[in-house]
């Protein structure tokens, strides 16, 4: 798990510092302000390798680079099996690389990434950590696991053509033929991130889809009586099958790898996930946030979970009022700052307050908007407040107003009673 990051120089920033929760973490901003700069630092300080690196086809998780030639540094605490550890890195600019000590790094436990732009990352230490070879600490070990959004369907191969994952539809097909642990787990992970409770989404039979295509591809069993091949489902729904599919491959993986070498499971998990809420329904963002950390905690039920998640929406805000506690959780705001004739990015830790409806966070400090309206409706409402609050404010100019306001204000809008009152109290309305 990450305890604290500090950088300098280096993002959009001069300087960011986070504490990070124990459990949950929240990232907000507007877009380009570094939420997911921040995420491919955080899989970095716990894995020491960029996702772009590791798998030239992705388009994301590339190395972070100094913005300025001043001196660019990452410092950063991790939790080990047995204790914290800070480290320090600077950038080099000949080497073009962050350096920092060498050896063996701490193990931070089970690291899991999932980025925006659907690829996944993973790394297991039963599987990615150096091993020892005699007396001396050997990284032969592959680095980590990292997924293009085709990979998770068709499976991973390393350079030498190794498969080092079958991929969903694989995977999911030998599963459901077993009936073994890995499918139920699977069917449990798929229930869990369910958008509602009667809205399940269930395994169909296995079916092909083409004379061409010789595999046997999963379906889920939808609302209507079908049985839908998980290539044909909708964008939300394909995101939510790959992240049911990763956990579960990487939690089984990673049971299968410490029983061949004699080891225990891990006690920590740490999961990156970058705009949460991506391609999902409302009524499934209501819900992602707390099934993940109900999935994770059923899957790796003996670990401390870690979840730090990048969001624009004010309905994940919103769904997460019942289960935060500040006392193990954060939340974290970008915004810009005005600093002479230039805006700076800004970093900091919010409190965290209940707000209710999720317009309320639309207008909170997380999005900063003058209102959850429309912005013809904003612009009106504050033409006719102006008009309210002028002594020299006419009946021909009130009645324009009134009539814009009737373009874009519903009947029942709260405005109305207010604009009625002064309009009546003024002689403007009849």
């Amino acid at each position: 798990m990450i305890e604290q990051l500090s950088l300098r120089n280096v993002g959009p920033a001069p300087s960011m510092e986070l504490t990070f929760g124990r459990r949950l973490n929240l990232l907000t901003g507007d877009n380009g302000l570094g939420k997911s700069f921040l995420l491919d630092i955080a899989w970095w300080s716990l894995t020491r390798k960029w996702p772009g690196e590791l798998n030239r086809r992705l388009s994301m998780g590339l190395p972070a680079k100094p913005h300025t030639d001043k001196s660019a540094s990452i410092i950063f605490s991790v939790t080990g099996k047995s204790k914290s550890v800070t480290y320090e890195s600077r950038f080099d600019r000949k080497a073009q690389a962050w350096t920092g000590a060498a050896g063996r790094p701490v193990n931070p436990g089970l690291v899991l990434y999932a980025q925006a732009d659907g690829s996944f990352a993973a790394w297991d230490p039963a599987r990615n950590y150096w091993r020892k070879k005699g007396n001396v600490d050997v990284q032969d070990r592959p680095p980590a696991y990292v997924f293009s959004t085709q990979e998770i369907w068709d499976g991973l191969r390393d350079s030498d053509g190794r498969v080092l994952c079958n991929g969903l539809i694989a995977d999911w097909a030998s599963w459901q033929k077993e009936r073994g642990d890995a499918f139920n787990r699977l069917q449990a992970v798929l229930s869990s991130l369910s958008p509602t409770t009667s809205d399940l989404i269930e395994p169909g039979h296995l079916t092909r889809i083409s004379l061409d295509d010789a595999r046997d591809i999963p379906t889920i069993r939808m609302p209507y009586g079908q049985d839908v091949p998980v290539l044909h489902a909708s964008a939300g729904l394909r995101r939510i099958l790959a992240l049911a599919y990763l956990l579960v491959w990487t939690w089984e993986e990673h049971l299968q790898a410490t029983a061949l070498i004699g080891g225990e499971p891990t006690r920590q998990v740490t999961f990156l996930v970058d705009e949460i809420e991506c391609h999902l329904h409302p009524k499934w963002q209501r819900r992602i946030v707390a099934a993940l950390l109900e999935v994770m905690g059923s899957l790796a039920s003996n670990a401390g979970v870690q979840v730090i998640a990048a969001t624009h929406s004010p309905l994940v805000m919103a769904s997460v009022e019942p289960v935060f506690d500040a006392n193990e959780d954060a939340w974290f705001d970008l915004d810009f700052k005005a600093t002479g004739n230039h805006q700076a990015v800004v970093l900091q830790q919010r409190p965290f307050v209940l707000r209710g409806e999720a317009g309320n966070w639309l207008t909170s400090e997380a999005f900063d908007l003058r209102s959850s309206r429309s912005i013809e409706a904003e612009d009106a409402i504050e033409r006719a407040a102006l008009a309210m609050r002028s002594e020299r404010f006419g009946k021909a100019d009130a009645r324009a107003i009134h009539n814009d306001l009737l373009k874009v204000l519903g009947d029942t809008d709260p405005f109305w009673a207010r604009w009625r009152f002064v309009g009546e109290k003024k002689g403007w309305l009849p």
